[in-house]
């Protein structure tokens, strides 16, 4: 992980909160936060670490996980450009419960746990942006229990997807996503082989469209409800 030096304005273009701030707040942020290059396959951070930082997707491509005493790896979360995370962990003062990976080439930014409370302290915006962001993502663990035990590989398919589209969660997401079948299989929790399969499904069924690096998405309320909306 290296530390890189582009242009300071360029690292909130993707970012929600940031257009709430008061000018100097948002200068403060500016002057404060960091920059770092994370190669694909590197971490971010490790469970275990300790929380001085609250981070955010420059670009790139992260996956929240954990491995299960059995040795199984549960993915959490999946971040894009303008996703921020590990808020829960700033707020409780713990070590961190989770692996950040970095599935392609991803520039992260680092905001200081001082800066972080600054604006708790002082940004009404802010506090709301946090309340509505932990609302979503535990809208999103919920779910993510539902996929893991209940759904088939199809449906777990669909709704990881429909989830990275979330104004809170992952505000820079098109309907046009670069994601490669094998990233669609680890942010899902199946092989790429069966991933494959599944787009194949959702293809059949016009709620997205296998592009050459990517997929659009046709239907997203479809993906979220799949299989319902398909059955009616």
């Amino acid at each position: 992980m290296t530390t890189s030096n582009s242009d300071p304005e360029l690292r909130f273009q993707h970012t929600m909160w940031a257009s709430m701030l008061a000018p100097e707040h948002m200068q403060k942020v500016r002057d404060e936060v960091t920059e770092r290059f994370v190669p694909a396959g590197a971490f971010v951070c490790r469970k275990g670490d300790p929380v001085d930082h609250w981070m955010g997707v420059i670009d790139g491509f992260l996956k929240m996980s954990s491995i299960s005493p059995e040795g199984k790896t549960v993915t959490f979360s999946c971040m894009l450009a303008g996703g921020w995370f590990g808020e829960g962990s700033l707020l409780k003062t713990e070590p961190r419960r989770y692996d950040v990976v970095a599935l392609r080439d991803t520039r992260v930014a680092f905001m200081p746990r001082t800066t972080f409370n600054y604006l708790l302290d002082h940004s009404i915006p802010f506090n709301r942006f946090l309340l509505h962001q932990l609302n979503a993502r535990l809208g999103l663990f919920i779910s993510l229990v539902e996929y893991d035990r209940m759904l088939d590989p199809d449906t777990r398919v669909a709704r990881c997807l429909a989830a990275m589209f979330h104004p809170y969660l992952n505000p820079a997401s098109s309907m046009q996503l670069q994601i490669s079948q094998e990233e669609i299989g680890y942010i899902s929790s199946v092989s790429r082989q069966r991933a494959n399969q599944a787009l194949q499904l959702l293809e059949k069924k016009q709620l997205l469209r296998v592009d050459y690096g990517g997929i659009t998405i046709l239907n997203l309320d479809g993906l979220r409800s799949f299989p319902q909306e398909t059955e009616r």
